[in-house]
């Protein structure tokens, strides 16, 4: 049973930084993506940012240049720190994680990629 636990959530002002971490357990990351996905109620899902097991990334336009998605595969655990947030960075963030194979034309931040999901910390940034 792959179940993912994301921690490190919490209320900063603009400007602060935070750091997620998403603990797996029941799986052994193989050959796929691992994300970050927000969502605001009323709103769809957003992707924040993905990490291959190769180490390559990818990041939503709006996170560029302050996010950082990191990975520790001994650990079977999953990192988003956050800079510099602001008041729009308010979501509940969510882990995912693909263990099969899928569409390969998929972007790695599309949601459809992955089929395990965490049950979400809050991030709420004031101004």
């Amino acid at each position: 049973q792959v179940q993912l636990v994301e921690s490190g959530g919490g209320s900063v002002q603009s400007g602060g930084s935070l750091r997620l971490s998403c603990a797996a357990s029941g799986y052994t990351y193989s050959n796929h993506w691992k994300g970050w996905f927000r969502q605001v109620p009323g709103k769809e899902r957003e992707g924040v940012a993905a990490i291959h097991n190769d180490g390559r990334t990818s990041y939503g336009d709006s996170v560029k240049g302050r996010f950082t998605i990191s990975q520790d595969n001994a650990k079977n655990t999953l990192y988003l720190q956050m800079n510099n947030l602001k008041p729009e960075d308010t979501a509940m963030y969510y882990c995912a994680v693909q263990t099969m194979s899928t569409n390969p034309t998929l972007q790695a931040l599309s949601e459809l990629r992955y089929n395990y999901w965490g049950q979400g910390t809050q991030v709420t940034v004031s101004s």
